[in-house]
C-alpha cells in the first residue's frame, strides 16, 4: 500500500506507526532520538534525515514530534508530500494556517491539529452540530496530557493569554482565570477547569464561523496555576494517565434552545494517535481528490462523520450526556 511517513516516535508517533502498519500501510519513520525497531511496527523503514521524505517516496507525512511543525510542513509540501500535523500550539497553528496559498499552488493538503484537542474536539462538534439547526456557542474542556511535549505545552498554556471568540471578536483573558466545574465522562468526573492559551478556539472558529462564542479550558490544580509561569518543577512522565475531552454546543432546533454534550475518557496519546492515523488513511485514500489547502477537522472538507467512525473503530469510546433521572 502507498507508504506514509511518521515523524516523531514518542507516545503518539509510535502508536500512529503501529496503527498505520496494522491497516496495511508501508510506514517510513524518522526520529533521531529513537533507535531500533518501532514497537508494534517492526516492519517500518527508518530514514535518518527528514530530507529523505519526499513525494516520490511517500504520499503523506504525520508530524508527531514536539512543536513547531510549521517549518517542516512547508518543506514537505514543497517536496510533494501531504502533511497531517498533531500540533496543539497556538502560534504553530497560526503558522500552518498561513500555508493555504502554498498548498493550493502545489496541490497539497495540510491538516492542522489532527490530535485530541484540537482535532477530536472539532469532529465531535461537527457530530453534535448535525442535531441542531443553528450552533451559537462551542465550549471545549480538556483534562490530562499525553507525552512529555504535551505536558510542557499544558504547563505553558496556563501561564499564557487565553484566546476566545465572543460575539464576532477575539478576546484575551489571563490563563488560569475563569474557573468552571465541568464534568467529564467517568471515571474522571468533575474537574475545576480554567482558561488557557489553547489552539481550539482558532481551529474551531475557522471550521464553525457562524458560532458567536467559542471557548476552551483545561483542568488544573492549585499548584498547576501557581507554578504556570515558572519552569516545570519535575520532569514530565513518558506518558500521562487517563485524559478527558468534553465538548458542549449550544444552539437551537425548531426554535427551541438546546444543549448537546459529548466526551471521551481515554489516554491522550491514544486519542491523538487514532485521530492522526484515521486522517492519514483518509487523505491517502482520496489521492488526487484530497482537498488542496489547509484543512481543520470539522470544516467538512474531509468526511468528518467517517473520521469519527474510524476513530471509534480504533478503540476510542465516545460518550454522550443524555440527561439525568428524576
Amino acid at each position: 500500500m502507498t507508504p506514509c511517513a511518521v515523524v516523531g516516535l514518542g507516545a503518539v508517533g509510535s502508536r500512529v506507526a503501529h496503527q498505520l502498519t496494522s491497516s496495511g500501510f508501508d510506514v517510513v519513520v524518522h526520529d533521531p532520538f529513537v533507535l531500533g525497531d518501532v514497537e508494534g511496527a517492526p516492519g517500518a523503514q527508518r530514514v535518518f534525515d527528514v530530507d529523505d521524505i519526499s513525494g516520490d517516496r511517500v504520499a503523506a507525512a504525520v508530524l508527531c514530534g514536539p512543536t513547531p511543525h510549521g517549518a517542516i510542513a512547508r518543506e514537505l509540501i514543497g517536496r510533494g508530500v501531504n502533511v497531517i500535523s498533531t500540533t496543539d500550539d497556538p502560534d504553530d497553528v497560526h503558522a500552518m494556517l498561513s500555508l493555504e496559498d502554498d498548498c493550493r499552488r502545489l496541490n497539497r493538503t495540510v491538516v492542522v491539529g489532527a490530535a485530541a484537542s484540537p482535532g477530536m474536539s472539532g469532529l465531535l462538534v461537527a457530530e453534535l452540530a448535525r442535531r441542531v439547526d443553528v450552533v451559537d456557542e462551542i465550549h471545549v474542556a480538556f483534562h490530562g496530557t499525553g507525552g512529555p511535549a504535551c505536558a510542557r505545552q499544558h504547563h505553558q498554556a496556563l501561564g499564557g493569554d487565553a484566546l476566545g471568540w465572543h460575539d464576532g471578536e477575539w478576546i484575551e483573558r489571563p490563563g488560569g482565570s475563569g474557573r468552571e466545574l465541568l464534568w467529564f465522562p467517568e471515571p474522571i468526573g468533575g474537574k475545576d477547569c480554567y482558561r488557557a492559551e489553547l489552539a481550539d478556539p482558532i481551529v474551531l472558529q475557522r471550521a464553525f464561523s457562524a458560532a458567536k462564542r467559542i471557548s476552551a479550558r483545561v483542568s488544573a490544580t492549585r499548584r498547576d496555576r501557581l507554578t504556570a509561569r515558572l519552569p516545570m518543577m519535575s520532569p514530565p512522565h513518558a506518558e500521562g494517565g487517563l485524559g478527558g475531552l468534553r465538548v458542549e454546543i449550544r444552539g437551537s432546533k425548531n426554535g427551541q434552545r438546546v444543549t448537546e454534550v459529548a466526551g471521551i475518557a481515554e489516554r491522550t496519546a491514544v486519542v491523538t494517535a487514532a485521530v492522526a492515523a484515521s486522517v492519514a488513511d483518509q487523505v491517502i485514500g482520496r489521492g488526487a481528490n484530497s482537498p488542496h489547502g489547509v484543512v481543520v477537522l470539522g470544516d467538512g472538507r474531509l468526511d468528518d462523520e467517517a473520521l469519527v467512525t474510524a476513530v471509534i473503530q480504533r478503540g476510542v469510546v465516545v460518550q454522550e450526556y443524555v440527561g439525568s433521572r428524576n
